[in-house]
């Protein structure tokens, strides 16, 4: 329980700092967009392929996620950013993830034993 409360945590800093600083979205917006990117960055990214694979796949993952996410949810609602603007939010949440998944596997995330991790 406590792994998500910090996901939520951090991703909300960064993508609500984000996109208020680069864009024309409204703090609601920008919250909501925060708390969908946890959830499905959390059940796809973390539950999902982090205990299947590496780190690194699953913060490339989880990348993956954020960007189609927002550039979705930006190109929806208006909002005023550039490409670049997202690769910037996008890399920064890179960093959180990959830190957060060192310390998901350092603290036990149960492992499928049917996978060999290379």
């Amino acid at each position: 329980m406590d792994k998500i409360l910090v996901k939520l945590l951090g991703n909300g800093v960064i993508v609500m700092a984000m996109l208020l600083m680069l864009s024309n979205a409204s703090f609601i917006g920008s919250l909501l967009t925060a708390i969908a990117l946890t959830a499905v960055a959390y059940l796809f990214g973390d539950l999902f392929v982090l205990p299947r694979t590496s780190n690194i796949v699953a913060t490339l993952t989880d990348a993956v996620l954020a960007f189609a996410l927002i550039w979705a949810i930006s190109a929806n609602a208006g909002w005023t950013m550039s490409l670049g603007e997202i690769l910037s939010t996008v890399i920064i949440l890179g960093v959180f993830e990959y830190a957060l998944h060192s310390w998901m596997l350092r603290d036990g995330i149960r492992r499928d034993p049917s996978v060999r991790v290379r």
